[in-house]
């Protein structure tokens, strides 16, 4: 049996697999996303999303569903599932669904009167291309495959309307067609592994209807289009595959089988925990234009700097990848504008407005000379970017961001959020923070000893003298800012003579630093303030249950989940700062504990993406999955949380 797999009682049951959703992506930027039973809840959902090059910098979906339908006896099977305006569902394909099991490609299997039918999809690596896997496992009689691709060509935030000005006209190719629905976009290729009849009928299929989007407060009303069916006698035992991308296939007939089975020789297993996490890391993975960029989450984000730099270290050093972490570092520091890395990475009109993104690259950095234990090639490939970075703080930039004599960081401006809480409710940051925040404060003096520590293995004599004389300071300064001895914590931010004493995450980081601020007595004392009011199996609340302002349920329309986001919202990234503190602290004797909650998560990979972790989670029990359905530093936190477990492991 396969590690992950679902039964025909909870595939057939809708309340159950439509929240239950299915990723695949590869290096080139596209994925293709759905529900357990190919039942698409979300505007976002496609089995071919991909960037159009010269339209824009987002992904567009061009094919959103697929139906096959099996054809015994002048009998028709429709094995298609859609939901249409009024949460009207047809053609019911999932009462045939028998099985679905993960490993080693994800198969669903029919079971159609007499007829047993496989479906298996895999995604190129390295091109916009979905392939589907046909097998008549078993039939007694003749049997037809008819295939009948929806199409939406439009960009993943929109939805697509019927309209006049849809190109129907096609052309033929080996074993298949090629299309486009607009002149602006390029065509799209469909073909088979074996000569098969394609009927041109082209169609609307009005208001198919997207619950996600409506229980989030969006437009979730969709008009598709199908361009015709393609039919083809399938005989018990044989396979048909059935691709669809941006480039022709060179003769299907051979071509495609190979293909299909190469890639799938190339994937790691998804046969464990781990296995199911490394895969998931994979797919955060994307060249643009030359750079290698990590995606910070599916369906809907692209590649962010303060994820990528977060997220680093779980997604490549924790599974041994240092040369793969290394050309991400790399094709961050090309990113440099200004000394500021850009939020957002793939769009064209860039910001930069994440006061702790560059001392995030710091600690990337960091992780990744101290695992390759390269410390002393540091400072001659990154010191020129490192001393850039250091030197903006320390003079000054824009959001008013600059250091005081005491070598403190104060950043921030009336109407913007610029630490990595930075939700924005209806115009108005929820929890802007200015002033000194703390962990942005304990990644400063993180970076500044770090560079300390480089420089003096390139005997740069100057810039040690410069920066030592701050840096043997800040921690007595750090601490008689954010640290109360009352209340056994640290501020969240400190602005003039107002300190926010709110129970919020951000001082776990401060303990979970290489070079931490504050002593390992207040580091203890902290890390118990954070079990106690914000540890849950799932992660790290936002704000403490105490607190006013505790929201326990992300959900509801956008005014309400911004209001949520980081007012009690649970997230996985902190939590392995929380574990390197605590085992830093208490060592292996509470190495049970720290294995206890990243076991814990193991339940959650068929929960909501299958094989994947979610961005965030409930506040309260049961701690329901939310957000993105797959998201980087998640991921990356959790393998490198089974790191540093590990590690732990080998000193027993």
């Amino acid at each position: 049996m396969s590690y992950i797999n679902f039964d025909r009682h909870q595939l057939v049951n809708l309340e159950y697999s439509l929240n239950k959703e299915l990723l695949r992506a590869n290096r080139s930027g596209s994925h293709s996303c759905t529900t357990l039973n190919h039942c698409n809840t979300r505007k976002y959902h496609g089995l071919l999303v991909c960037r159009v090059p010269n339209m824009d910098s987002e992904k567009h979906v061009l094919l959103s569903a697929i139906d096959e339908t099996i054809e015994q006896h002048g009998e028709h099977f429709n094995l298609g599932l859609h939901q249409f305006s009024g949460h009207h569902f047809s053609p019911k394909g999932h009462k045939y669904l028998r099985e679905y099991t993960l490993a080693p490609l994800p198969k669903k299997t029919y079971n159609v009167g007499g007829v047993l039918f496989s479906k298996e999809l895999i995604y190129a690596t390295d091109k916009d291309c979905v392939i589907v896997k046909y097998t008549l496992e078993n039939a007694r009689s003749k049997t037809k495959l008819i295939i009948k691709p929806f199409l939406a060509f439009r960009n993943i935030h929109s939805l697509s309307k019927a309209n006049n000005d849809v190109n129907t006209s096609f052309e033929t190719i080996d074993n298949g067609i090629q299309t486009r629905m607009y002149n602006a976009y390029p065509y799209l290729y469909m073909q088979l592994s074996k000569k098969a009849e394609y009927k041109h009928h082209p169609d609307w299929y009005y208001n198919v209807e997207y619950q996600k989007e409506l229980d989030r407060g969006y437009e979730g009303l969709e008009d598709l289009y199908v361009p015709g069916t393609f039919e083809v006698e399938i005989k018990k035992g044989e396979s048909i595959y059935f691709s669809v991308g941006l480039e022709p296939i060179q003769k299907p007939e051979t071509t495609l089988e190979k293909l299909f089975a190469d890639e799938a020789k190339s994937r790691i297993p998804r046969d464990s925990f781990e296995g199911c996490l490394k895969n998931a890391a994979r797919a955060f993975f994307v060249k643009n234009n030359g750079h290698l960029n990590i995606v910070a989450g599916y369906p809907w984000f692209g590649a962010r700097s303060r994820d990528t730099f977060i997220a680093l270290p779980g997604l490549t050093l924790a599974v041994g990848d240092t040369k793969l972490c290394k050309e991400v570092l790399d094709s961050m520091v090309d990113e440099l504008h200004n000394r500021w890395f850009p939020d957002e990475l793939s769009v064209k009109q860039k910001t930069y407005s994440g006061i702790d993104t560059q001392l995030w690259f710091f600690w990337a950095l960091q992780q990744y000379a101290y695992q390759t234990k390269n410390q002393n090639k540091i400072w001659k490939e990154y010191g020129e970017a490192m001393v850039s970075i250091l030197n903006m703080y320390k003079y000054g930039s824009h959001y008013h961001v600059h250091a005081l004599p005491n070598g403190l960081i104060y950043g921030g401006a009336e109407g913007h959020a610029i630490t990595w809480m930075n939700a924005v409710a209806e115009g108005i940051p929820v929890t802007p923070r200015m002033g000194f925040a703390v962990e942005v404060n304990a990644l400063w003096y993180n970076a500044i000893m770090f560079a300390i520590e480089t420089a003096k293995l390139a005997k740069d004599k100057k810039f040690v003298d410069e920066w030592e004389p701050l840096a043997k300071n800040f921690p007595d300064i750090f601490k008689d800012t954010f640290w109360s001895k009352e209340k056994g914590y640290l501020a969240d931010y400190v602005n003039g003579e107002f300190k926010d004493f709110s129970v919020r995450p951000n001082q776990v980081i401060a303990a979970g630093l290489p070079y931490s601020p504050i002593s390992n007595k207040i580091s203890q004392l902290v890390l118990e303030k954070v079990r106690l009011e914000l540890l849950t199996p799932r992660g790290i609340r936002t704000l403490s249950p105490n607190h006013e302002n505790y929201k326990p349920v992300y959900e509801g329309n956008a005014f309400q989940r911004d209001m949520a986001y980081h007012q009690g919202t649970v997230w996985v990234w902190q939590l392995q700062f929380f574990v390197e503190g605590y085992l830093n602290i208490y060592g292996v004797s509470k190495l049970d504990f720290v294995e206890k909650l990243y076991h814990g998560f193991e339940q959650t990979i068929s929960e909501y993406c299958i094989g994947s972790i979610a961005e965030i989670y409930d506040a309260d029990p049961p701690h329901r999955p939310k957000g993105a359905i797959s998201q980087a530093w998640s991921v990356g936190a959790l393998l490198r949380i089974n790191q540093i477990i590990e590690t732990y492991k080998a000193k027993k």
